[in-house]
């Protein structure tokens, strides 16, 4: 029996209609569907293709043993996650193995900071990509104005950063962008009003999605949702 295809699908920034031609038709052609979720939570790219599923798929929910629990710093994280992504894609080469194809479904692109490149590297399988919308490309162009111009050049940040990194590289920075926001939204505006760059700088929230939300980064405070950038725009050479 020939192996069956792991098809990595992503699912853009949010918005369906954002989704790719051929992510749609592989989606709603696939026998097999497997995603990530937080425990307790339907998971959100299993929300974004909600009536897509053909009747007969069977659904593979791979739920986080941790998330923010445990700290980044702390040994057993990394320890709990390798496990878990070791036992997903021992399940997935599994349905590989067995002919079957397979769709994981991906926020955002595969392999732009998202939990399948932890599957792709581990998967023995035959593996194809389908390259979806970044968030970060959903965030700025709801923002109505182009990140970069001319030479600048784009930084893309982790705020889980050290707050000092978070300082050097967001004032050495033309144009910005900054995941991973969540509870380091304090760390976040410290770091950019130590910049200088807090009189630029825009948070957006959920883009491309229905309860979507643009503000000055000034007049975010507290946590921020998970499904948030920072942006501060280029200002470069243009004609």
């Amino acid at each position: 029996m020939m192996g069956g295809t792991i098809h990595g699908v992503g699912l853009g920034p949010g918005a369906r209609d954002l989704m790719s031609v051929r992510a749609d038709r592989l989606i709603r052609d696939a026998r097999h569907i497997a995603y990530f979720r937080k425990k307790g939570r339907p998971g959100h790219a299993r929300g974004i293709v909600e009536g897509m599923l053909h009747p007969d798929a069977v659904e593979f929910a791979m739920e986080y043993p941790v998330t923010t629990e445990i700290p980044l710093s702390d040994p057993r994280y990394n320890d709990l996650l390798s496990a878990f992504y070791a036992d997903c894609a021992a399940h997935l080469d599994g349905l590989s193995a067995g002919g079957e194809d397979v769709v994981v479904l991906c926020e955002g692109d595969p392999f732009f900071y998202g939990s399948f490149m932890h599957l792709h590297s581990r998967l023995a399988g035959p593996v194809k990509i389908v390259p979806g919308i970044t968030g970060m490309s959903g965030a700025w162009t709801a923002s109505g104005a182009p990140i970069g111009w001319g030479d600048d050049v784009l930084t893309v940040l982790m705020a889980t950063l050290p707050e000092e990194e978070l300082v050097r590289r967001i004032h050495d920075s033309h144009a910005l962008v900054v995941m991973k926001i969540g509870r380091n939204l304090p760390k976040l505006l410290r770091a950019v009003e130590a910049a200088g760059k807090q009189d630029s700088a825009w948070l957006v929230e959920y883009a491309t999605m229905a309860d979507q939300r643009i503000v000055p980064l000034a007049q975010a405070t507290g946590a921020a949702p998970y499904f948030s950038i920072l942006l501060v725009h280029g200002q470069g050479r243009r004609p």
